[in-house]
């Protein structure tokens, strides 16, 4: 049993297999209808345990579609309509679900709700999204720029804006597959320090390191791959000072051409247009964020796998 909680979870050899097993599966299943089965219907009867304390589209659709197309089934569970919104604790949660169901991903909080599930659970458990990290997302991201043709060892990456848990799992991947990361963000806002301090000890005396930056042009000069995400995170009030403190970081089309002229731009989403970033560059020749968004799909299949020992 293997539970998904971070990238270094599976390290860097179980993240390589599982974006080349997402990469040849995907090209395996290319004909087929979204509702068709794989082949190999690797997860024929098992069943995922979807536990949402914060709302979504990607991760709701693209577990439950990875699900299905692995041949298993997948139950939605919302906090708020079950026990867990009347007190009863997340241990016996995972206890229960544990008899019910073959795995469990929770989408929730507190880092240490997840933490916690897997502790008490006796099947494989899956951070759909956490305040501190959201590695699920960051294996797509990785897929979709190594479909780019861009091989992970020695790319520049450069993000702009908010320091959050996307940020964290970035930072993490950056560690792992040796490349650099210039993180640009305005004081006040930075990425937890213990992550890069990891990060930076894994690269060692390679060429890449992890920096933060204060200045928007500098960190995107050259880049091989432009990254933002949304400024208000789920729950936060949509603050002004915030928003102020973030715009010198906005990804307009002057700032993607100090990038490197074939850099691409990704954004998890969803996307606040104006804000982060501006219409031009997401629907813009360099944005990859619909492939990006499909590549949750292939990459959580594959994540899956994972956990039931199939794959790395």
């Amino acid at each position: 049993m293997r539970n998904f909680l971070n990238l270094s979870d599976a390290g860097g050899d179980g993240v390589a297999a599982i974006l080349a097993d997402a990469l040849d599966r995907k090209v395996a299943r290319a004909s087929l209808p979204k509702g068709a089965v794989d082949s190999d219907a690797p997860l024929a009867g098992h069943t995922l345990a979807m536990v949402f304390e914060k709302s979504s589209t990607r991760t709701r659709v693209s577990f439950d579609m990875a699900m299905r197309q692995l041949g298993g089934s997948a139950l939605v569970l919302d906090a708020a309509s079950t026990q867990l919104g009347r007190g009863e604790t997340v241990a016996d949660t995972a206890r229960v679900l544990s008899g019910y169901c073959d795995a469990i991903m929770v989408r929730t909080d507190d880092h240490a709700k997840v933490e916690e599930m897997a502790h008490y659970a006796s099947v494989p458990v899956i951070n759909g999204l956490t305040d501190a990290s959201h590695p699920c997302q960051i294996v797509a991201d990785l897929m979709t720029v190594m479909e780019a043709g861009k091989p992970l060892p020695g790319l520049e990456w450069a993000w702009l804006g908010d320091g959050n848990n996307v940020l964290h799992s970035i930072i993490e991947a950056a560690g792992l597959f040796k490349f650099s990361l210039r993180i640009g963000c305005p004081e006040g806002y930075d990425p937890e320090r213990r992550w890069i301090d990891e990060a930076n000890t894994r690269l060692g005396d390679t060429n890449a390191r992890i920096t933060v930056e204060r200045e928007a042009n500098g960190v995107i000069a050259d880049a091989d791959v432009v990254v933002t995400d949304t400024w208000i995170s789920m729950g936060q009030a949509h603050a002004g000072e915030k928003l102020a403190a973030m715009m010198p970081y906005q990804v307009t089309e002057a700032l993607m051409q100090r990038a490197k002229s074939d850099a691409v731009f990704l954004h998890c989403l969803p996307a606040h247009r104006g804000e982060e970033v501006v219409a031009k560059v997401i629907d813009g020749p360099q944005s990859l964020i619909w492939p990006e968004a499909e590549n949750r799909l292939h990459a959580q299949k594959s994540v899956l796998r994972w956990c039931f020992g199939q794959i790395g």
